[in-house]
Parts: C-alpha cells; sequence; structure tokens
C-alpha cells in the first residue's frame, strides 16, 4: 500500500510515527500515580507537623516531595514559604507559580499532537492533488494511458485515506489527553487547598 501510494505518503508514514509516540509517551506520563500520587499530600502533611520545616534546612527537607511527582513541586513551594513564615498570600503565590510550571509539564507536546491532527488531512490533500496531476499528466492527445491513470488515481486514493486515518486518532487522542490534563490539574488544586487549610489553621 505505502509502494501504491506512492511518494507524497511518506510525509504522512512520518507524521504518524511522531503522532503514536506523543500519545504513548503522554498517556503513559500522565497517570495518576505519577503526577498526583495519593500519599503525597499525606506525606507534606507529616512534613508541615513534624517541625523539620522550623531548621534551617527546609529546602533540603522538602527537595525528596518536589522530586516525587509534579503536584510535590507545588507542595513543596508552599511548605517553603511556611518555614519562612510568609503570610497566606505568599504561599498562595508560590504555589500559583508552580502551578504553571506543572501545566507546562503536563502540556507538553500537546501542540504538537494537534498540528498532526490538522496537517494530516492537508497533507492527504496534497497527495491527492499529485495524484490527480499524474492523472493528467498521463493523458497524451486523445488517448490515454490506463496503467499511468490507474496509477494516479491510486496515489489519490491512497494519500486521503491515509490522512484521515492519521488525523482521526489524532484529534481523539488529543481530545482524550486534554481531558486527563484538566483532571489532573484539578486533583493538583485540591490537594494544594487542602495543604493550605493545614498550614493556616
Amino acid at each position: 500500500m505505502l509502494i501504491a501510494a506512492g511518494w507524497p505518503v511518506w510525509p504522512l508514514l512520518i507524521t504518524s510515527i511522531v503522532g503514536v509516540a506523543i500519545l504513548i509517551e503522554r498517556t503513559w506520563f500522565l497517570q495518576s500515580k505519577r503526577i498526583t500520587p495519593p500519599q503525597l499530600i499525606e506525606g507534606a502533611i507529616q512534613l508541615a507537623n513534624s517541625g523539620a520545616l522550623s531548621s534551617a534546612n527546609a529546602q533540603q527537607a522538602t527537595q525528596a516531595l518536589a522530586d516525587a511527582a509534579p503536584l510535590g513541586k507545588i507542595l513543596a513551594a508552599a511548605l517553603i514559604e511556611k518555614a519562612q513564615n510568609s503570610p497566606k498570600e505568599k504561599m498562595v503565590e508560590a504555589m500559583q507559580e508552580a502551578a504553571e510550571e506543572v501545566s507546562r509539564l503536563l502540556e507538553r507536546y500537546m501542540g504538537a499532537l494537534a498540528t498532526i491532527a490538522t496537517v494530516a488531512p492537508l497533507l492527504g490533500l496534497f497527495g491527492t492533488v499529485i495524484g490527480m496531476i499524474e492523472i493528467f499528466g498521463s493523458q497524451q492527445g486523445a488517448s490515454t494511458n490506463p496503467q499511468q491513470l490507474a496509477h494516479g488515481i491510486s496515489i489519490a486514493l491512497y494519500n486521503t485515506a491515509f490522512g484521515l486515518l492519521i488525523a482521526i486518532p489524532a484529534y481523539t487522542g488529543w481530545r482524550i489527553l486534554k481531558a486527563i490534563i484538566e483532571k489532573r490539574q484539578y486533583e493538583c488544586e485540591a490537594a494544594a487547598k487542602k495543604l493550605l487549610r493545614e498550614l493556616v489553621k
């Protein structure tokens, strides 16, 4: 099929490989156990109540928390401000800055996946146009080369099909991953609010 589709299908093939790689990597990375492990918030609360934050090594005490998962970066930012006896507003600001960094981490490669979903049909259309050019180029005067005509039609149809075959899963995967990202962001926000209530009570 790839040979029958002609050279325009190769950009589509490369695009599909990149799209599949992004889908696999994001699906693996966005698991709840990697972003918002349930034991992390409890560990942050225990750290806050243990008295370790009152020492001069608060940064080191929260480093393991920050390295454990993206949620840990948000929780650690609040604990560091707590160690400095900062007001609630400063803790909230620190958590918001960390949350922006986490959001960028969650959204990584999503723009590329959206681009693939948009470009793949256009590449398929490009292959279709190339096939049509070959069809008209095969005509010599009033006669038509049937073999060249069939080849041009196959290029047109195969490229159209490949473009749609890539775009549909890419767009569907993008929508699903966006929903997962929103869920992880909500989980991070809920955990941050829970820790904040513990720190200011």
